[in-house]
């Protein structure tokens, strides 16, 4: 049975439908394009196990070695290959809001649920961008011999270089190209889309290297989206792509971050919460005022490498954990001790790259 909410029936289950039913535009994107893949099975797995909110899973390794002479004297040697860790955390997330009058006040005489759940949803899509940023910020600080040799090759900063267009620090035709094969060498065609600001997004465009994509509204209107492609690889436009000042007074400079994507660079699992969504009224204060209670809980797990625990208060990983690189390391065999050498899968396999410029 629903609530009542504002003299208006609420039922959690028909407004948490609503909210699905809201595209998520840059989400839906990385989906296409293969860079988030998503695993509701690992949801279960993690309401099975004591301790649901972090999972441990096996990556398998490949084969390898030297062929040995095959001569008739001899011996045929085998190798085995290594099973990798592969661990995630679910970053758990909750708000609320209260207002008076709410459906009336937010809603404007319009359809309550479409407008609130449109609100709600556009909420969440904003959050979880800055969850997968501050993932980012974290993989992107480690620090020990493994995660530094990755943060190197998989940095492409050309704040210093002069573009084919005779500007220093620019990003040009060529620059992700470039930065994916400094990356990943060989494995560069499992790129398939980047993220990136505006700023660097209408340098490439004057330089008619960047095309948006176009679609028709409801009247027929040809519009642009902020969906474009770059050698043939989708990109997003957003603001909230890091921006760093480097330097102070007139000598101070910005700093842009594009972060490239390949297929299968982060695992996706939406792990739910009891009750995602809930109201409560409360006539007394200010005269009558209702809050809707919203939470969720949700893993994004970057193929290749690990959330440690290093460093965390709590069961659920703040924006502030998840961007510290003690908490991240590469997947590895886990094997430690006197003869044995930990084993760390190869960094070119895992589809991450970003690229610094000043636009």
């Amino acid at each position: 049975m629903g609530e009542y909410f504002d003299a208006k029936i609420f039922n959690g289950e028909v407004f948490q439908k609503y909210v699905d039913r809201i595209p998520n535009v840059h989400l839906n994107q990385l989906i296409k394009s293969g860079a988030i893949i998503a695993r509701p099975e690992l949801a279960t797995a993690m309401a099975d196990q004591v301790g649901g909110n972090y999972l441990t899973t096996p990556l398998k390794g490949l084969i390898g070695g030297d062929p040995l002479n095959y001569d008739g004297v001899t011996d045929i040697t085998a190798t085995s290959t290594k099973t990798f860790s592969h661990s995630r955390v679910v970053v758990g997330r909750a708000k609320a809001w209260t207002e008076k009058d709410f459906s009336y006040d937010i809603t404007g005489g319009v359809d309550f649920m479409e407008n609130v759940a449109q609100q709600v949803s556009e909420y969440w899509t904003e959050q979880d961008q800055k969850t997968l940023i501050a993932i980012l910020d974290g993989i992107y600080s480690m620090n020990d011999e493994a995660g530094l040799e990755f943060v190197d090759a998989h940095t492409h900063n050309v704040t210093a270089v002069t573009n084919s267009e005779g500007v220093l620090g620019y990003m040009d035709a060529t620059t992700l190209n470039s930065g994916i094969q400094k990356a990943s060498g060989d494995h560069k065609g499992k790129f398939s889309m980047a993220l990136m600001h505006s700023k660097v997004a209408t340098n490439l465009e004057n330089m008619k290297v960047l095309t948006y994509m176009k679609y028709n509204d409801a009247n027929g209107i040809e519009r642009e989206l902020s969906i474009a492609t770059l050698n043939g690889r989708l990109v997003v436009i957003d603001d909230d792509m890091p921006v760093t000042t480097v330097g102070t007074g007139t000598g101070a400079t910005k700093q842009y971050t594009t972060y490239v994507f390949g297929q299968g660079a982060f695992e996706f699992t939406n792990c739910g919460a009891k009750v995602p969504f809930e109201m409560a009224r409360d006539p007394k204060t200010n005269g009558g005022q209702d809050t809707l209670y919203s939470r969720q809980r949700k893993c994004w797990a970057p193929y290749g490498i690990s959330f440690t625990q290093q460093s965390m208060s709590t069961l659920s990983p703040t924006n502030a954990e998840l961007a510290m690189g003690a908490n991240w390391e590469l997947v590895n065999s886990g094997q430690s001790g006197t003869g044995i050498t930990k084993e760390y899968i190869n960094h070119k396999v895992i589809p991450i790259s970003r690229i610094i410029s000043l636009g």
